[in-house]
């Protein structure tokens, strides 16, 4: 099947870069594209006319929320109720999952489909652990590749694992060591890359993911390490993403979290650290933590920075600055790790912080920040089949509508898309030829009921804090709402 879709707007690539091709075509035969400029004079199948619209290369998310977000009820709290939501000890001592299994599978489902929705072709996983036993396992990723799947989105799977798990005594947030499941943890997810890497034509490919850095050790690190290497796939550790880690951090080893990575071997290529904003020289970074280059750490090992931007906001927090990372030569790669996954609005904000943080408005550029969320990440996951349309890559593309009476006028179709744009005019999305998304709906599988489960899991989640905390308060003790309900 040969398919040509027009546009008022497609974003090609010539010379190592995209480029802007006004009235303009793409021609992909089945999940390869055969053409993308103008006058293709071959034999078409499928005629698609987009019209006043911009056909882009899908996003690359690698750190992409395949969870139904907490951020909503976690992201502002102050001292009196922060504490209520890490578990007690009580809880620690003896508590299960707070989901089912299909409850679970289902909120990836879920999560995977607004992805989709949101021109995301291409995902890496992130989710919260705090209502699992443990941590994720083997099960947890095989329902997601089989979820990831039947959807159709193109995806790098892992079980994430961790040594140790936060706790409060109810007056501060301690770490409960357990190295054996933390161990165990990791020889399910190389057994898992081991058994889905390649599975669903290619379209499921598989990482490391070990949980964040505070809670692992040594042994777990340098086993993940070693392990990645061996199976020549990437690892993604959090790090550098918070005062706290690093005073941890500093206390167990004397050093910041990625000097004390650099001196383990664990930065390396193909390796990816969201949030890494705690650094010297950062405004809020006390001088107490040391002083030293580490950004110098980051370019020289060919790592990548992921920026999640909607997170960092929420959370207080920044690099300082996007544009400084990358004249160091630190390569950066977009994330969302939000609900919804609106990368558009990731990328406008990326913009907004930086030049707030900078003072200087040719900061930040769309252009950079588009090469972050497509070009950026295909390099360095090592796949050049990505993030571009160009003869011979994948056929992952969504298309943008112009029309929308909120967009307004346009000007240039990147500055257009980031700044007056959002994810909700994306109306189809095209993953290795297959057609996912159209009039802006999931066309791969029935979603008429997830609003319905989604609003039930939050419930659920939201409930359970109840029991998890040190001092058994009801939710709208613990979660007050913004104004009082009458």
């Amino acid at each position: 099947m040969i398919t040509r879709i027009k546009a008022a707007f497609v974003i090609g690539y010539a010379d190592g870069d995209h480029c802007i091709l006004p009235d303009a075509e793409l021609v992909h035969e089945d999940g390869t594209i055969l053409f993308v400029g103008r006058d293709y004079d071959g034999r078409v199948d499928n005629e698609v006319d987009a019209g006043q619209a911009i056909v882009s290369p899908g996003f690359i998310d690698l750190n992409a929320l395949a969870d139904i977000d907490h951020a909503i009820f976690d992201s502002w709290h102050g001292p009196d109720t922060r504490l209520g939501l890490v578990w007690s000890e009580e809880y620690l001592k003896d508590h299960g999952a707070v989901f089912t299994r299909e409850e679970s599978r289902f909120r990836r489902e879920f999560a995977l489909s607004q992805l989709l929705r949101n021109g995301i072709t291409t995902m890496m996983p992130i989710a919260s652990e705090a209502y699992h036993e443990w941590c994720e396992d083997y099960q947890d990723m095989a329902d997601t590749a089989e979820a990831a799947e039947a959807l159709g989105i193109r995806a790098y799977l892992g079980p994430s694992y961790r040594t140790a798990v936060p706790y409060t005594d109810g007056t501060r947030v301690l770490l409960h060591e357990d190295e054996r499941r933390g161990l165990e943890g990791l020889e399910d997810a190389i057994r898992f890359a081991q058994d889905y890497e390649g599975r669903a034509n290619g379209l499921i490919r598989t990482a490391l993911l070990p949980a964040r850095i505070e809670t692992q050790t040594e042994q777990t690190l340098r086993l993940t390490r070693k392990a990645a290497d061996e199976l020549g796939i990437p690892v993604r550790l959090h790090a550098a993403q918070g005062l706290s880690e690093i005073e941890i951090m500093v206390a167990r080893t004397g050093k910041r979290s990625l000097p004390y990575l650099a001196d383990l071997g664990f930065l390396a290529e193909k390796t990816f650290v969201p949030h890494a904003w705690t650094i010297p020289g950062h405004p809020l970074m006390p001088e107490a933590f040391g002083t030293g280059d580490d950004l110098a750490l980051l370019a020289d090992s060919g790592s990548s920075v992921l920026l999640c931007p909607i997170p960092m906001a929420h959370y207080g927090g920044m690099l300082d600055s996007y544009d400084s990372y990358r004249e160091r030569g630190v390569r950066i790669v977009m994330g969302t790790d939000s609900a919804p996954p609106n990368m558009i609005r990731a990328l406008d904000l990326a913009m907004g912080m930086t030049k707030a943080i900078t003072g200087n408005r040719a900061s930040a550029q769309a252009a950079d920040l588009f090469r972050s969320a497509t070009l950026d990440p295909a390099e360095a996951l090592g796949r050049p089949d990505l993030g571009r349309l160009a003869a011979g890559a994948q056929a992952d593309y969504f298309v943008l509508d112009l029309n929308g009476q909120h967009i307004g006028p346009y000007a240039d179709p990147i500055r257009t898309m980031v700044m007056n744009a959002d994810g909700r005019d994306i109306t189809r999305v095209v993953v290795a030829g297959r057609t996912v998304v159209e009039n802006g709906d999931i066309v791969t599988v029935d979603t008429s009921d997830y609003r319905g489960r989604a609003q039930g899991f939050l419930d659920k989640y939201i409930a359970s804090l109840s029991v998890s905390d040190h001092a058994k308060r009801p939710t709208p003790e613990l979660l007050p709402p913004s104004f009082p309900v009458r």
